[in-house]
């Protein structure tokens, strides 16, 4: 008879071939995708040539040019370039060109590439999204997924696992972004630190499988390894739209043993943002009114999905972002991109004078679409706010929802929604 376990646990235990694992145990497990971008492929490809096996399988590596694509200047066409062509020569399934890609946590969720059970690695911290679906996803380095193309397998020390149960209604406002904010407010960047989140409770299973994406997309802003969800029938309704592979389903002993359970009343947790420069640094939005913008940046593999624009359009709809403040709105996917122009949205955007950008991660990482000059400070719905994460080390970032951003962008300083009526 084996251990109670949590999902993690259960994962992992699964893609190492073994009946049951421990926190602090090394495994060494099949893995099912192995992810990279324009930035980290290189150096993966690089590790893959030098072990000098090829890949391991063509069907399951995922290459996303994504972070500074369509090409910003000629040192990122030649990473795209290597990429590609990388792409090319060993004719990789899952490559996302221009004009088919998306951000990459957005876009293979969409897609159907990654599916609930999964064990996943990606050379990109957020690879944890894939978690929403009931996916043991983490970031690693370039040369750990190098190594994880080359031979299918990678070495994990079981993570011990914090369980957060939120039950109840949450108030008017807030929303899936409010959610892990809040939670990382309470436990700090480090709170999580190399342990599983696991995410239940009312208030979890109310949220939409776009929500929970984007709760799982900032568990690694607590220090998380992964973070999971149970799959629901909401789940299971989204990924059988979608799914290429089939699905497994891993559910936790309700007698599994946790590092922590913490409990969340969501009457608690109210729309709030991230002031700079720490993810925990979070303010309910009403006590943060008084701090002027000069932009605002709706989008991200965090927020950029159409849930996420809608959100955004609802607010944006007959108004005009402020004078002296600049907002751009970026679609995750071309899917995402499409919707909005077949739902009108792009038309609201337009209207309210924002600028509206092919997918990319572009700000939000500082790399281009919208970097900021000294002093200047943006309200976002991505991810983080580090010194100089957005641009000049003297510039602030804001995180917040997407319709808190749209808000600002209106309003001229953060504000929520209510406040423009």
């Amino acid at each position: 008879m084996t251990r109670p376990m949590t999902m993690a646990e259960k994962i992992l235990a699964a893609h190492a071939g073994l009946p049951e694992v421990v926190p602090g145990q090394l495994v060494e497990c099949d893995l099912d995708l192995v992810l990279a971008n324009d930035i980290t492929a290189p150096i993966a490809i690089k590790t893959v040539n030098e072990i000098g096996a090829g890949v391991f399988d063509r069907d399951r590596i995922c290459l996303v040019p994504d972070h500074y694509s369509p090409n910003k200047d000629i040192k990122s066409a030649e990473q795209t370039k290597v990429t590609r062509d990388f792409a090319h020569e060993h004719k990789i399934t899952n490559y996302f060109e221009q004009g088919c890609m998306g951000i990459e946590h957005a876009l293979l969720p969409e897609q159907g590439v990654v599916v609930p059970g999964d064990l996943m690695i990606g050379a990109d911290s957020h690879t944890c999204t894939y978690g929403g679906i009931g996916a043991f996803s983490t970031g690693v380095g370039s040369t750990d997924a190098g190594v994880g193309m080359a031979t299918g397998r990678a070495w994990f020390k079981v993570p011990e696992t914090i369980r957060f149960v939120i039950d109840g209604e949450l108030p008017a406002g807030a929303t899936a972004k409010d959610v892990i904010l809040h939670i990382i407010g309470m436990i700090g960047v480090d709170g999580a630190l190399y342990c599983a989140m696991e995410f239940g409770g009312s208030t979890i299973e109310s949220l939409s499988v776009e929500g929970r994406l984007t709760i799982a997309n900032m568990a690694i802003e607590a220090g998380g390894k992964a973070g999971l969800f149970e799959v629901d029938d909401k789940c299971r309704e989204w990924v059988a739209k979608r799914a290429r592979r089939e699905p497994r389903e891993f559910h936790p002993d309700a007698d599994a043993t946790y590092k922590q359970v913490i409990h969340i009343d969501a009457a608690d947790i109210v729309p709030c943002v991230s002031w700079p420069h720490l993810p925990s640094n979070t303010h309910p939005v009403t006590e943060s009114r008084h701090i002027e913008i000069d932009q605002a940046v709706i989008g991200s593999c965090t927020n950029g999905r159409i849930e996420d624009m809608r959100a955004a359009a609802d607010v944006l709809r007959g108004r005009a972002v402020a004078e002296g403040v600049r907002c751009i709105v970026i679609p995750a996917t071309q899917k995402v991109w499409l919707q909005c122009v077949h739902e009108g949205l792009m038309d609201v955007f337009v209207n309210a004078h924002c600028v509206v950008s092919t997918p990319t991660c572009g700000p939000c990482l500082g790399g281009y679409m919208g970097i900021l000059a000294a002093g200047e400070r943006c309200v976002s719905s991505t991810n983080r706010n580090f010194v100089g994460r957005m641009g000049d080390p003297t510039s602030e970032v804001y995180l917040a929802s997407p319709a808190v951003c749209a808000a600002s962008a209106v309003a001229g300083h953060i504000a929520l929604p209510a406040d423009l009526d």
